[in-house]
């Protein structure tokens, strides 16, 4: 019987080296899903309601109500603004209603905020003939037909920030609001600027008039000149537009429009880039070490 023919020793072949795309993923998926809770969560904040004190009895109010909902959540998957009449199969009064979002929201988060913003009408206000919900991203109001309505520069609500801000604020919060009540002017139904360190923005009922927006936001600043003095910041709802300023006296931190999401994930990106880096120099100094190993 022959020697066997000597075969050399096979290579230990070492663990596959761990991809570094799934975790870099997995780390930059994880960090930046915990920004958007926040975030969306203060679209959904309450500012104020608004409750008749008479109640609508009986099937066919609900059943119109019902009906109204509908057909106010359907037009959110594409519209900023919406309003419409309905009635229910078994007559009674009709229903009007609406919703707005604001103006820089996306239509993913529009639909979400008017999805949240309806319920409360009945949460809040229970049967009442007529109801305003405002949250920070949008609002919604229904009324029964015949229900008395009010001037379109009635002031609903207002709330004005503590103290009073420093050396010129006022000054800068003028200049501000002339640039609010110019955008407008020129057409625009929502308009946010900034100048120095003041932020501010307006919206009008998505079917003003131009005319009516300007006239509109030029009441909400008189009002909010009146109502909050030299307050750091304030927001005053009137029935057919409100206007909202803050004063940052080091800076604006956001400077409006979504920019300060887009900073917050440039930030987390980096920082993913950061750690995907470490990741990279660990492994390469672990093929070292198993280099060292072999000889």
């Amino acid at each position: 019987m022959g020697i066997p023919k000597a075969h050399p020793p096979r290579p230990i072949s070492s663990p596959p080296t761990p991809s570094l795309f799934p975790i870099l993923t997995l780390v930059l998926a994880s960090v930046v899903s915990s920004i958007s809770p926040s975030a969306a969560a203060d679209l959904y904040a309450l500012i104020y309601k608004g409750c008749a004190n008479q109640t609508a009895g009986g099937g066919a109010s609900q059943q119109a109500l019902a009906a109204l909902t509908s057909s106010l959540t359907a037009q959110a998957t594409t519209a900023k603004f919406y309003k419409t009449t309905t009635s229910s199969s078994a007559g009674g009064q009709a229903m009007f209603g609406l919703f707005q979002c604001r103006g820089d929201l996306s239509a993913s988060d529009c639909s979400a905020c008017v999805g949240r913003v309806l319920p409360m009408w009945s949460s809040l206000c229970g049967p009442a003939v007529a109801a305003r919900v405002q949250l920070t991203g949008c609002y919604a109001l229904y009324q029964v037909s015949g229900f008395p309505q009010v001037s379109g520069t009635q002031m609903l609500f207002k709330t004005c920030g503590s103290g009073g801000g420093r050396g010129d604020f006022e000054l800068k919060r003028d200049t501000a609001f002339a640039q609010l009540q110019s955008g407008v002017a020129g057409g625009a139904e929502f308009y946010a600027t900034s100048y120095a360190s003041v932020y501010a923005l307006a919206q009008c009922e998505g079917d003003l008039s131009t005319s009516d927006c300007a006239e509109c936001v030029s009441q909400a600043v008189q009002k909010s000149e009146v109502e909050c003095g030299g307050a750091p910041s304030g927001q005053v709802y009137l029935d057919k537009c409100y206007i909202s300023y803050s004063y940052y006296p080091h800076g604006i931190p956001h400077g409006g429009g979504g920019q300060q999401t887009a900073k917050t994930v440039a930030i987390v990106v980096g920082g993913a880039a950061a750690l995907g880096f470490l990741v990279i120099c660990l492994l390469f100094a672990r093929s070292l070490m198993k280099k060292k190993d072999d000889f």
